[in-house]
């Protein structure tokens, strides 16, 4: 998530109350999570697990729990708790706006572009030309819809994150500023639902096409002339490469890369990235072939025991 404008460490200090180490007019031209970072841009750890990636990372600016040395041309912001300073910082710079019509007065909507009664349309929508866009669909503030899409009824784009810190007073969640990104040519059915990404964009590139009762995680990247069947669940952060194909009921853990024209087969559990060009099964997925041979091994196994 970019900045409207570039803010100097100073300020960005003074919206958290926190100490900063650097040239107070460090500049810092936005935020993000650590897989999409950016020179320019704040990332937040409080882990120490994590904070050698974080302080070697593309960030410029780190959101620490600790001192330590800052690296040179970088700057660091010292907080007691970097998750909720981060929250405070997304709540800064993307506030929830309220609606009062069903269609923002701020969207925009393209040429020949078809929206049936009782869909909601929400602030700074972009919605391009010879869309439809069917009853009880609700597209969130600041998503991007391309040209030629079809969005059927009940589906969702643009529900906030499943992103959450385990405090001992319970689940404390971690805000949303990002977007959806539907690009041209996409058809979504009914009951689906894309998360937006927690800084940056979930996106459905152009030319795919996905099923009903589809569930796309946070921050997860699609590809172009992609088949997603219905009841399949994509975690987020995941990268599916153009071509793919998963079929119904696939589960797909996050933070994996699903290769181009690789193919899934139903009720399959994705555990690992998987390379392009083959043909997946079972849970966890492997190569459709050799999950076969290995079933029908296992069906022997009651006469090996009576032998």
């Amino acid at each position: 998530m970019k900045f409207p404008i570039s803010h100097s460490l100073q300020q960005i200090a003074s919206i958290i109350q926190s100490e900063f180490v650097g040239d107070a007019d460090f500049q810092v031209l936005g935020m993000n999570e650590i897989h999409v970072v950016e020179p320019g841009d704040i990332v937040f750890v409080d882990h120490p697990k994590y904070y050698d990636k974080a302080l070697n990372s593309k960030a410029t600016t780190i959101l620490i729990n600790k001192k330590v040395d800052c690296p040179e041309g970088k700057a660091l912001l010292i907080s007691d708790d970097p998750f909720r300073d981060f929250n405070k910082l997304t709540a800064f710079f993307k506030p929830f706006e309220k609606s009062s019509k069903n269609i923002a007065p701020s969207a925009k909507i393209g040429k020949d572009t078809v929206i049936q009664p009782n869909a909601f349309v929400g602030n700074n929508v972009v919605i391009g030309a010879n869309c439809t866009i069917h009853s009880n669909v609700s597209i969130y503030d600041n998503c991007v819809i391309g040209n030629n899409v079809t969005i059927h009824a009940g589906t969702v784009l643009g529900s906030d994150a499943f992103y959450y810190k385990n405090r001992p007073e319970g689940f404390d969640k971690l805000l949303s500023g990002g977007r959806v990104v539907i690009e041209d040519n996409v058809d979504i059915g009914a009951l689906c639902t894309l998360d937006r990404g927690v800084t940056g964009d979930t996106t459905v590139k152009k030319g795919t096409k996905i099923d009903n009762q589809v569930h796309v995680g946070h921050d997860t990247i699609i590809g172009e002339k992609c088949l997603i069947a219905s009841q399949t669940g994509i975690a987020g952060c995941v990268i599916i490469e153009d071509e793919v194909t998963l079929w119904g009921q696939v589960g797909v853990i996050s933070a994996i890369t699903i290769g181009k024209k690789a193919v899934v087969l139903a009720q399959s559990g994705i555990s690992k990235s998987l390379e392009g060009n083959a043909t997946y099964f079972g849970s966890p997925a492997e190569e459709a072939r050799e999950k076969m041979k290995q079933m029908a091994w296992i069906k022997q196994i009651p006469q090996i025991i009576k032998k």
